[in-house]
């Protein structure tokens, strides 16, 4: 969806895309109760792995955040298939914190390099803004799962019940895929905006982000970095 992503970027991350899940998981016991959990596991497991894929080879930033987030609600699918309603949320919730402050910083830097959304036009130029640099490398360790930030809980929780349960090796295999995935397109994404050459002209204009959305993403940063405890 090529939304702009500035101005949507609460919405895009916390609203939009996850009130469908939301809403299946307050259905939840219905599903368990009808058999649909099994079909909501390989739809869900799909999902993570055509988004993550997907991701893997995407250039333009935004539709990468916006597939990183489809890949995320994938992982939510699977964990009402193996019927953890309270574990998918938990992880809808910490994905909400970390995901918004990934757009709002993302916004700002495209509005700062003229727009562009390209990582080949917009990686290494961006040194000035050493504040959103910081705040997207966070974001992206979150989403990674690094021990002990936010997103490692819930994670680590998919990953620890998914073997005591006995689950199917095959499936387990595709979860540990599907979670290696998000590491490698978060990696990719890190390294394309902060290391890999330009190619478009410098510009005067590239400044870090006002103290308004300063504000606003040190807010959701706490509880991106913290609120797994």
């Amino acid at each position: 969806m090529a939304a702009p992503t500035p101005v949507s970027a609460l919405v895009h991350s916390s609203t939009l895309v996850t009130a469908g899940v939301y809403l299946l998981i307050r259905f939840n016991y219905l599903i368990t109760e009808v058999g649909a959990s099994f079909p909501l596991l390989i739809l869900g497991l799909m999902t993570t792995l055509i988004a993550g894929r997907a991701a893997l080879f995407e250039l333009d930033m935004k539709k990468v955040i916006a597939l990183s987030t489809l890949s995320q609600l994938g992982i939510i699918f699977f964990r009402l298939g193996i019927s953890f309603p309270f574990l998918a949320f938990f992880h809808l919730v910490s994905h909400a914190y970390f995901k918004a402050i990934l757009f709002i910083a993302a916004g700002a830097i495209i509005h700062r390099v003229k727009e562009y959304q390209d990582f080949r036009k917009m990686g290494n130029r961006i040194a000035s803004t050493k504040f959103l640099r910081a705040v997207i490398f966070t974001a992206n360790l979150s989403l990674c799962g690094l021990p002990f930030i936010r997103g490692f809980y819930s994670k680590d929780l998919v990953l620890e019940i998914t073997i005591t349960t006995g689950m199917n090796p095959t499936l387990y295999g595709i979860i540990i895929i599907a979670t290696l995935l998000t590491l490698l397109y978060s990696l990719r994404f890190t390294i394309f905006l902060m290391r890999a050459p330009s190619t478009r002209e410098p510009l005067r204009q590239e400044v870090d982000v006002n103290s308004l959305i300063k504000a606003g993403i040190r807010i959701l940063l706490i509880p991106s970095i913290a609120g797994g405890f």
